[in-house]
């Protein structure tokens, strides 16, 4: 009598049965997975930060930039090298501003040069208005100025400064390095350069304000759309484009 006994898993050509191979194949992708080394660069929610605009962020801050005025005693408005002065700071505050903080003049109290403080206040805001400046963003102050008898008068505002990544890790081989990624400084050097070249770091944060439309044309054209008449404007002879061939 012949006995015969089936395997619970059917043998292959070499001799070696499924379940064998199943449990190399585990021991395989066990041991690869125990030999995995986590990247040690800036993480998160799991995930590498690998834009350099994340990894190495620029800072935006404000910081008072101040003009001093001297107000002498029996003065009589601003000097020329004064409004020299006093004109230069303003355009930077419209340059560099771009609307987002107050421009404070802060006026001597109580001294013996009020009178001509005074004077020398109503001719900058004169320059204000000249360069265009809303009234709302100005703002005019009284201090005391204690024991100086001929306190100067002070133009304040807020500007914003761009402060760039500090870039000195160069301590990764990338060789050696088994994340597939950029060495813990890459970009940074851009961002610093970026920061520091920026003309309006307040650009950074969010669009600029907007200054008020030039509607004189627009009105003229819708005068014209009310009246029914063209609204294309006329030009003169000698403005129009002649075409060869053309009646």
């Amino acid at each position: 009598m012949k006995f015969s006994i089936k395997s619970r898993f059917p043998v292959t050509t070499n001799g070696r049965s499924v379940a064998t191979k199943l449990a190399l194949v585990s021991i395989a992708v066990f041991t690869l997975a125990a030999c995995r080394a986590d990247h040690a660069g800036p993480q998160v929610a799991g995930w590498s930060l690998l834009e350099p605009n994340q990894r190495h962020p620029i800072f935006v801050s404000q910081k008072p930039a101040t003009l001093k005025v001297r107000a002498s005693r029996g003065a009589y408005g601003l000097s020329p090298s004064q409004r020299s002065k006093v004109a230069s700071f303003l355009a930077r505050y419209h340059a560099t501003d771009a609307r987002n903080s107050k421009l404070i003049i802060s006026a001597p109290s109580g001294g013996r040069n009020e009178v001509a403080a005074m004077q020398i206040v109503a001719e900058v805001r004169h320059l204000i208005g000249e360069y265009g400046f809303n009234p709302t963003n100005i703002q005019v102050e009284a201090y005391h100025g204690g024991s100086n008898s001929q306190p100067p008068i002070r133009l304040t505002y807020l500007r914003y400064i761009a402060e760039g990544p500090e870039c000195s890790d160069w301590s990764t081989n990338l060789a050696k390095s088994g994340a597939n990624a950029g060495y813990p400084d890459f970009g940074c050097n851009t961002q610093k350069n970026f920061a520091a070249m920026i003309a309006n770091p307040a650009d950074l944060l969010g669009p600029r304000g907007e200054t008020a439309r030039s509607g004189e044309r627009r009105d003229q054209t819708w005068g014209k759309y009310q009246r029914g008449e063209s609204t294309v404007a006329q030009k003169k002879k000698d403005e129009r484009v002649l075409v060869k061939g053309a009646d």
